[in-house]
């Protein structure tokens, strides 16, 4: 279900190397295997910078989510680039990873044939009617039916709405050829021909790829029960130490290594909410239980409340009545490490960057007894030359747990278990 969802960023790039000579069928059982990187790497930003941006970028997303908090679905932008091929012959398109929805979509040519709205793009429109696999899919198709937002056009295709929180994509549902790292699939996806959204939203990309639970996303027509991600440090320049971060969706989604593996059951959560809600319990910082009550991290029946682990969010926000005993005790713990932040910089904690090795150390816990230790690298960075700070935020609907605190954290989905699983490793080694 598309409904109406914030903005927010996206912290995975697909980057692909094959080419119309190397197609190869690739089905959920061999899986997909797709290196990541950074785009911030490749754009000069040092390390202060990024860490800036990720802060500005997660604010902006919340901003977005609080007009809509009673169905929490988001939209990832800003971070991460996926790039594919499209279509016979191939055609270049780019696409955001969304793990909070589900319909595949791109511009199309249509936009301009049609008088409809198109938002600039760093490639070529895909063009439909210069391809040799494309074809529309009729009203009547399942798959047409799993968009509520749904029409008939005269010729019996399908075509769809998609409303955002950003603004609106409609257009026509087909199927087509779309070329990974290691083989192709034919997807059903949507061919944008308006779209009015809000400006640099899609950060130059075509479209977007949802990872979500329903019908329409990558892993259900791949006929895959299973994904992970593992990030390498976020202030690591891939760009120079050649280090990079995967995705792997279907059965070459998996744990191995020395490190010990936690899991933990996902939160039933209300059937069109596409999130991976998590059963978050408690927090220690140092060697201190924070004192929060069960009630502050459950998701309640109406849908409200809850903590998820989203690929698309670049930090952690807490909700207020974690977020401030949280950073109480830092306060307490750090004392007279203490400096004022930056002006102008949003953050709430500060130290000098020669008093960082300070920071403690920080514990999430889950029930069932799933522990997920955060090196004070996971969420403390420098801020500029001098100063180093807490890179985690405050929310006021539900928490999320970003992609900042979870670095080096090999993330398992396991939608046949219903289970999310992570392991510790070094993520350049996979």
């Amino acid at each position: 279900m598309e409904t109406t969802m914030g903005m927010s960023l996206v912290l995975i790039v697909l980057v692909v190397y094959c080419s119309s000579a190397t197609l190869v069928t690739c089905s959920a059982a061999a899986g997909f295997r797709v290196e990541l990187t950074h785009v911030d790497a490749k754009r000069g930003y040092t390390a202060a910078e990024r860490v800036q941006r990720a802060m500005a970028s997660s604010r902006q997303r919340l901003a977005s989510f609080a007009a809509d908090v009673a169905a929490p679905v988001h939209w990832n932008t800003s971070q991460y680039i996926a790039e594919y091929l499209i279509g016979t012959p191939p055609q270049r398109a780019e696409a955001l990873i969304d793990t909070g929805s589900d319909l595949i979509w791109t511009q199309c040519t249509t936009c301009l044939q049609k008088r409809g709205s198109c938002v600039k793009q760093g490639l070529p429109l895909y063009n439909a009617s210069k391809s040799n696999t494309f074809h529309p899919v009729s009203c009547n198709d399942t798959l047409c039916l799993a968009n509520q937002e749904h029409t008939c056009a005269k010729d019996g295709s399908c075509n769809f709405g998609a409303f955002y929180g950003a603004g609106d994509a409609t257009g026509s549902i087909g199927t087509e050829v779309f070329t990974f790292q290691n083989g192709s699939e034919t997807l059903t996806f949507g061919c944008v021909n308006d779209l009015a959204i809000t400006e640099g939203s899609l950060d130059g990309s075509s479209g977007l790829i949802g990872l979500g639970r329903g019908p329409l996303s990558l892993v259900s027509q791949t006929r895959a029960t299973k994904f992970s991600y593992c990030h390498t440090p976020y202030l690591r320049s891939n760009a120079t130490t050649g280090a990079s971060s995967h995705l792997f969706v279907g059965d070459s989604a998996s744990l191995s290594g020395s490190s010990p593996v936690m899991s933990m059951s996902f939160v039933e959560s209300p059937k069109e909410y596409p999130f991976y809600y998590v059963p978050l319990v408690g927090i220690t910082v140092g060697n201190t239980r924070l004192s929060i009550p069960p009630t502050v991290f459950a998701l309640n029946k109406s849908g409200d409340g809850g903590v998820i682990v989203d690929s698309g969010s670049p930090t952690t926000a807490l909700v207020d009545g974690a977020y401030d005993p949280l950073t109480e005790e830092l306060k307490r713990q750090l004392n007279g490490s203490l400096i004022p932040p930056p002006a102008g910089s949003g953050v709430d904690l500060c130290v000098a960057l020669v008093q960082e090795k300070t920071v403690p150390s920080m514990v999430f816990h889950f029930s069932g007894g799933a522990d997920m230790v955060l090196p004070r690298e996971n969420y403390w960075a420098p801020l500029d030359n001098s100063t180093s700070c807490m890179v985690m935020d405050h929310s006021g609907g539900f928490s999320i747990i970003g992609n900042f605190q979870l670095q080096n954290k090999h993330m398992l989905y396991d939608l046949a278990k219903n289970q999310l699983s992570f392991q510790t490793v070094d993520c350049s080694s996979l």
